[in-house]
């Protein structure tokens, strides 16, 4: 049979696309799926130089090995027509790691580490500390003129001297020596006034952070250092305390007293077990875990706080549950309801609000003597300075801030269960609660189930809800240390972020410690939630 061309009035028929080599086909359209590889892959690109740079700079040679080879992967796999599924997989799968297996990687070795305000850096960074934070003025000691500075925040930044020598030269001056300085602006008065990269902290913040100034010094040889002599000046100075290599040890010239060096704490330990500030980085095994399982401080509040913890994210799943389940079916029900949608929307606007903002607001309200709690009600309650009384308001709130998302979850399950099952199962004579045990409940915990522990993990770590309430009090007078309502995480930040400065080796091992506990508690109520899978088979 013989087919009409194209125009003649028969059917026809579109060009064939030519073959590509190997036999596949050319893409039709437009060009915009090769566009966007290309410009995808060459975002990929940028992004690897951005993180290369820094890493070649700092001499971090694995980590420059690991983009290297991310970036070489993500190449591969887009390039190649022979990894279609990895070309969906590989994202995610860089996020998770990124994201995910890092961190706890990371949290891992931090924990078998003294890494912490005293020992952040190496043997030879925490000698030049030593000797430069033990330096007095001489006779001949060199003056500077001198502008307290930070590295980002003004209050919270690492501090920088700004110092401008006898000859108009400016320098920065950090815990790793003086550079020259680019780009500074300097006044009349030789102050440096801006420069690049630096925020001068201006006299009332300097104030604030007087203590840390007068203890930070610049180290500039073997055995000097440059020292501040108020807020506007310095002076470069000789060294009290100098390192000896021979003996591997610090000897105060003052005193005469000898500091040996302790490689396994990582520290200059004197004879009578004094030991100077200034320490290095090392690995200290599982001393971390030992000193919390083994310190009684720690060991006899553990096991209250974890009690408490596992009762306080358990009532908030099952409140935020309760609650927001009740509302939902509330408003699910087929009746006509006016306003239905108002109701969901003022349901929702909790969820909304900043949650630490809504903390703050809660806290006030359960105020003693001005809260609105105790006007309503005409009670004079001390909410926070009651061990159950906290409790109960510190529950109280957080199912209130949290059960509007188990809402929006319950709303959205009841809508995907089919009202003809209910209604058969009232034509067969069950009551409105029978049909709910037996048939809504089963089928809304197959969706809820996994979002329940979720929640409870959640709740677990929830360190806003205790910590803008109540800090973690009431203390007890002989323990100022364990609150009534302190979770573990609340309690790690105490421990390791308290008066003794932060202890991050220790504050990652009690996280080891909270994740496994996590875990445990997350695995078992999984494997029991999997039962309800039986409920579509």
């Amino acid at each position: 049979m013989v087919q009409a061309p194209s125009g003649a009035g028969g059917p026809s028929r579109a060009p064939a696309r030519p073959p590509l080599p190997g036999g596949a086909l050319a893409p039709s359209g437009s060009m915009a799926g090769p566009a966007a590889k290309i410009g995808l892959l060459g975002l990929a690109a940028a992004l690897a130089l951005w993180a290369v740079f820094p890493l070649y700079a700092a001499g971090q040679w694995l980590g420059v090995g690991v983009v290297a080879a991310a970036t070489a992967l993500i190449f591969y796999v887009y390039l190649s027509r022979r990894t279609v599924p990895a070309k969906y997989l590989l994202p995610g799968t860089l996020l998770l790691i990124a994201f995910q297996i890092v961190p706890v990687v990371y949290t891992l070795s931090t924990s078998v580490t003294n890494y912490s305000d005293g020992h952040r850096g190496t043997k030879e960074q925490a000698i030049d500390q030593i000797e430069a934070s033990s330096v007095v003025r001489t006779e001949d000691a060199e003056e500077y003129t001198l502008t307290v500075a930070a590295r980002g925040s003004a209050a919270t930044g690492e501090l920088v001297f700004l110092l401008t020598a006898p000859d108009g030269t400016a320098y920065a001056g950090d815990a790793e020596g003086l550079t020259p300085l680019e780009g500074a602006e300097v006044g009349p008065t030789g102050r440096v006034t801006a420069a690049p990269g630096y925020t001068v902290i201006p006299a009332g913040e300097a104030n604030a952070r007087s203590a840390e100034i007068t203890e930070f010094a610049v180290p500039t040889g073997a055995g000097t250092g440059i020292r501040s002599s108020g807020f506007t000046s310095a002076y470069e100075g000789r060294s009290t305390r100098v390192y000896d290599s021979g003996c591997d040890c610090v000897t105060d010239t003052e005193t005469g007293r000898v500091y040996a060096a302790d490689d396994e704490r990582g520290a200059f330990v004197a004879g009578n077990g004094d030991r100077l500030a200034q320490g290095w980085q090392v690995n200290v095994g599982a001393a971390n875990f030992a000193r919390f399982l083994t310190d009684p401080v720690t060991g006899a509040s553990f096991f209250g706080i974890l009690a408490w913890n596992i009762a306080f994210a358990a009532v908030s799943t099952a409140g935020v549950f309760a609650v927001g389940l009740g509302v939902a079916l509330t408003l699910h029900t087929p009746r006509r309801l006016a306003g239905r949608t108002a109701y969901r929307l003022l349901v929702v606007l909790p969820y909304a609000m900043p949650a630490f903002a809504m903390f703050l607001l809660w806290r006030s309200m359960f105020n003693t003597d001005f809260g609105l709690v105790n006007r309503l009600l005409g009670t004079d309650v001390d909410w926070f300075g009651e061990p159950w009384a906290a409790r109960a308001a510190v529950l109280l709130i957080n199912v209130w801030i949290g059960f509007p998302y188990m809402f929006l979850v319950a709303t959205g399950a009841l809508q995907s269960i089919p009202r003809e099952l209910v209604q058969a199962a009232r034509i067969d004579g069950a009551g409105a609660w029978q049909a709910f045990r037996a048939i809504t409940l089963p089928l809304l915990m197959v969706a809820m189930a996994p979002i329940l522990v979720a929640t409870f993990a959640y709740n677990f770590n929830n360190f806003n809800a205790v910590w803008l309430t109540t800090a973690g009090g009431p203390f007890p007078p002989d323990n100022p240390i364990a609150g009534a309502t302190d979770l573990l995480i609340t309690y790690t930040y105490r421990l390791a972020f308290g008066v003794g400065g932060a202890q991050y080796g220790y504050a990652a091992a009690l996280s080891v410690f909270i994740f496994l506990i996590v875990t445990l508690i997350s695995l078992v109520s999984l494997r029991r939630s999997a039962a309800l899978e039986e409920v579509h088979r």
